[in-house]
């Protein structure tokens, strides 16, 4: 199977109440981890790859190499699409031209009539190659490749703009934040979710930031419309506790427990547990 747009499997969970992870990609272990575990939980998935991991995996056209030698090698059989994480207007372009199936341009950055000018243009280029489209309004709070926001709430009416140009699915500010959450955070907002999905008449919706989030909270978002939620932080968090236990342990001493086949394998498996409880969580396992 080969590597598939995003705009199928997000409609399928937007119908089923369910929603699609997009868990992010760091190198060759965070990938097959990834992919194994779409396999393990039967599920579609997306790839994530934001513009800083691009660079340090040498390049959009060697990510896409990678990730699809990856998914023959091991035999991939559920839907796969490898989608640009918080792009930027030209970092989309070459994302789309590396052949990603699938790309975000978040322009929450700039004023809305820019941002609604960028999207039409990414949109119609993107579509006319087959590819899924996601944008933004209202940034998501936290950092993200330079991109600072303080998690301001989409505005329902310049979302319904933004769905009317034909975009796939819609990223939209509802209080969610990159990174760990701090002890004070207030939570989803979900009458300003409700509202966005009520303007965009029912237009799938993305929640980033997914690392962290109480599950009760994630289950009413997906209820409201979120069908494709984006994980990376908490794959973060587990590979570097799995990988700090077998050293802290001594393994790394052990024999040739130094081998970085070794070293990493902890951690891997981590990620590939935590992904298929995420899965199951968001209730995309068993709907490929």
């Amino acid at each position: 199977m080969v590597l598939v747009s995003a705009t199928e499997m997000i409609k399928k969970a937007h119908e089923g109440h369910y929603a699609v992870g997009a868990f992010n990609i760091n190198n060759l272990e965070w990938t097959k981890a990834v992919l194994a575990a779409a396999e393990e939980a039967k599920s579609p998935v997306m790839l994530g790859v934001s513009e800083g991991a691009g660079k340090y995996m040498a390049g959009y056209k060697t990510v896409v190499a990678m990730v699809k030698e990856v998914h023959d090698f091991m035999g991939i059989t559920v839907p796969v699409a490898i989608h640009l994480d918080h792009g930027s207007y030209e970092g989309a372009k070459e994302a789309i031209a590396a052949g990603f199936t699938s790309v975000m341009f978040d322009g929450s950055h700039y004023g809305f009539e820019e941002n609604l000018e960028k999207s039409k243009e990414i949109i119609e280029l993107a579509h006319s190659k087959g590819i899924s489209v996601e944008c933004e309004v209202g940034s998501i709070g936290g950092e993200e490749d330079g991109v600072v926001g303080m998690g301001e709430f989409a505005d329902p009416q310049e979302c319904a703009t933004i769905a009317n140009l034909g975009v796939d699915f819609l990223a939209a500010g509802i209080g969610n934040i990159h990174g760990k959450y701090p002890a004070n955070w207030a939570g989803l907002n979900f009458d300003v979710l409700g509202k966005i999905q009520d303007a965009t008449n029912g237009k799938p919706l993305v929640l980033h930031g997914g690392s962290g989030i109480p599950a009760d909270q994630v289950a009413k978002a997906i209820s409201l419309g979120v069908s494709k939620i984006n994980v990376n932080t908490e794959l973060q968090l587990v590979f570097a506790d799995a990988t700090r236990e077998y050293i802290v342990a001594g393994k790394d001493q052990e024999g040739k427990g130094y081998d970085p086949r070794k070293l990493l394998a902890p951690g891997a498996k981590a990620i590939q547990s935590k992904v298929v409880a995420m899965m199951n969580q968001f209730g995309s396992a068993n709907k490929a």
